[in-house]
């Protein structure tokens, strides 16, 4: 007989959703354990290492416990772990709307087609710009995300300078979003919205009429 499926768990725990565009949506998250990067802004290193070895039926029980339709899978870089391509196929069986946090440093062509990847494009102040794998834009799906953590306005530029560069817009849905301590929010808000109709390919007025799920 095989081994059963098995991922290393810092925690599995139910929340609110704080980013993306099921922002405020009860969510049960899967935080695996283990990371190759180190950005500059991270708040979770305490998943870097340590965790519990769970199998895949415990984690389906676990999740399944919450009784909530949305789940993320997190990290950590949780593609670090091999197994997580058959923990997302496992959930997206299971019925639930899954989500995958991903730093954009591994492949993610493989995940499950019914994964919403949401995948960080690192900036030059992450310390990690050289990890990004551009070859997965060319996997991105209009339900994925690509999400720029923005630490100062050179940040902002490079990362403007990617989203046209790359036609990002016209691929999927693009989060700009403020590194915490960093960034003022006010102030990427502020520029983001003097910038949009020059930024924006698909003309000024998109952002204030694209629809919300």
């Amino acid at each position: 007989m095989s081994e059963p499926v098995r991922l290393r768990i810092t925690e599995i725990f139910h929340s609110l959703q704080g980013e993306s565009a099921t922002a405020g949506c009860p969510t049960v998250f899967v935080r695996l354990t283990g990371c190759p990067l180190r950005c500059g802004y991270c708040d979770t290193d305490y998943a870097f290492t340590g965790g519990e070895w769970m199998t895949l039926d415990a984690i389906l029980s676990r999740v399944g416990s919450f009784a909530t339709p949305y789940v993320t899978v997190t990290g950590g870089e949780p593609l670090a772990q091999k197994a997580c391509l058959v923990l997302l196929a496992a959930l997206c069986d299971a019925g639930y709307r899954v989500s995958l946090e991903t730093s954009g440093a591994l492949d993610i062509c493989r995940v499950d087609p019914r994964v919403v990847r949401v995948m960080d494009l690192k900036t030059p102040a992450s310390g990690e710009v050289e990890r990004n794998r551009y070859e997965n834009l060319e996997c991105l799906q209009p339900q994925d995300q690509v999400k720029f953590v923005i630490c100062d306005r050179a940040d902002y530029e490079w990362s403007r300078e990617q989203l046209l560069q790359h036609s990002l817009a016209t691929r999927c849905e693009v989060l700009f979003s403020p590194a915490f301590g960093q960034q003022d929010a006010a102030d990427l808000a502020g520029w983001e919205r003097s910038d949009l109709e020059c930024d924006n390919p698909r003309g000024p007025d998109w952002w204030a009429t694209r629809p919300h799920d």
